[in-house]
C-alpha cells in the first residue's frame, strides 16, 4: 500500500486561535516540521502553509512529501487540501489529515482510513472538496464539553494545563509513527498508537 504524502493538519490561522484545542492539527505538524528541520512557507496558490517534508535521501529514495496548514479558516480546510493534492497528484488514500476530535479523551489519538466526518467543518469542507472520504485521519482527542450547545465556545478556547499535557503526548505520539505512515504500513501505525501502555 502506497505511504502518506500529503500531511495535513487542521486548525484556524492567526494567534487569536494558536493555542485553542481547535488548532491540535496544526500542532502535529508543527512538531513534524521541527522533528525534521522541515520550513513551511506561505504559498498562495496552496492557499496555505506548505513545505516539503525533509526527509534523508537514502532513507526516502520516492517522491517528495508534503506538509500542509492550510490558513483559509476551518470551514474552508477543503480548498488548501485540493489545490495541493492536485498540483502534486497526490490521491486521498495518501493524504493523512489530522485534526481535533470531541469524541476522544484528551491523550488518546486514533488512526482511521474513510467514514463520516462526525460534523467536524474542516473534514465535511475536505470530503467536498476531493469528492471522497476515502483518506486517512489522524483524530487527535480533545474531550466533549459535555453540553452539545457548549462545542463552539469549547474548541476555541484553550486547554487546561492537565489537558494540554495529555494533548502534547499524544501528538507525541503520533510524531512516532512517521515512519509507518510513510511506508504505508498502517497496521503497524494503529497497533502502535492504539495499544495502551
Amino acid at each position: 500500500m502506497s505511504g502518506i504524502k500529503l500531511f495535513v493538519g487542521l486548525g484556524n490561522p492567526g494567534e487569536k486561535y494558536e493555542r485553542t484545542r481547535h488548532n491540535a492539527g496544526f500542532w502535529f505538524i508543527d512538531l513534524i516540521a521541527a522533528q525534521t528541520s522541515s520550513n513551511l512557507s506561505v504559498d498562495a496558490k496552496m492557499f496555505g502553509l506548505t513545505g516539503k517534508l525533509n526527509l534523508e535521501a537514502k532513507l526516502n529514495p520516492t517522491p517528495d512529501k508534503w506538509l500542509l496548514k492550510p490558513n483559509t479558516f476551518m470551514n474552508a480546510s477543503g480548498k488548501a487540501v485540493a489545490a495541493i493534492a492536485n498540483y502534486y497528484k497526490i490521491t486521498p488514500a495518501e493524504i493523512l489529515v489530522a485534526h481535533d476530535e470531541l469524541d476522544l479523551p484528551a491523550g488518546s489519538v486514533k488512526l482511521k482510513f474513510g467514514g463520516g466526518h462526525g460534523g467536524h467543518n474542516g473534514l465535511k469542507d475536505i470530503h467536498a472538496a476531493l469528492g471522497t472520504a476515502d483518506y486517512w485521519r489522524l483524530r487527535i482527542g480533545i474531550d466533549h464539553p459535555g453540553d452539545k450547545n457548549e462545542v463552539i465556545n469549547y474548541v476555541l478556547k484553550a486547554p487546561t494545563k492537565q489537558e494540554n499535557d495529555a494533548l502534547q503526548d499524544s501528538i507525541h505520539a503520533a510524531a512516532g509513527v512517521m515512519p509507518f505512515l510513510l511506508a504505508g504500513d498502517f497496521e503497524n501505525a494503529m497497533l502502535k498508537l492504539h495499544t495502551k501502555k
